[in-house]
């Protein structure tokens, strides 16, 4: 596990950024310790910088500035890489524009993975029942789906 050099540090900051926007300031200042990014076999995990005895990755989900809920029947087809139709949507956070990055939550709150609106708020109202409204970017469920292949 190593730091990230300034390259993939910028190029993190600009992912995380579509995700979470002005909050990642609050990803490197936290009231609660020091936290940095390591890279381990092309990873990137979050982390305190205090000695542990193991390396836990720390979520980012709570800090985003757009979220979407899917409802109970949706997850599952989410979770299996699929993208989010307008009648699997529960809930999207008020103002979200058209393409921007978002974090996608169970009705229950638990982050399922990330995604970008194809629609707006305002759009997702009006749309027919199939229209996709989030396209699938990634999930908890892949680490199920490429076991295999991980080293």
């Amino acid at each position: 596990m190593r730091p990230l050099t300034e390259a993939e540090t910028r190029a993190v900051f600009e992912k995380l950024g579509k995700y979470i926007g002005e909050n990642i300031q609050l990803l490197v200042d936290r009231p609660d310790g020091t936290y940095c990014f390591r890279l381990h076999r092309d990873r990137v995990y979050y982390l305190s910088s205090a000695p542990h005895g193991s390396a836990a990755p720390h979520g980012s989900a709570p800090l985003s500035q757009y979220k979407v809920w899917v409802k109970p029947g949706s997850e599952q087809s989410f979770l299996y890489g699929n993208h989010v139709l307008k009648s699997g949507l529960g809930r999207i956070t008020e103002s979200t524009a058209q393409y921007q990055g978002v974090v996608v939550y169970s009705m229950a709150d638990v982050p399922l993975g990330f995604g970008v609106a194809a629609k707006s708020t305002q759009e997702c109202r009006k749309v027919d029942p199939l229209a996709i409204v989030v396209f699938h970017q990634a999930d908890v469920g892949e680490y199920v789906r490429h076991e295999d292949t991980l080293t």
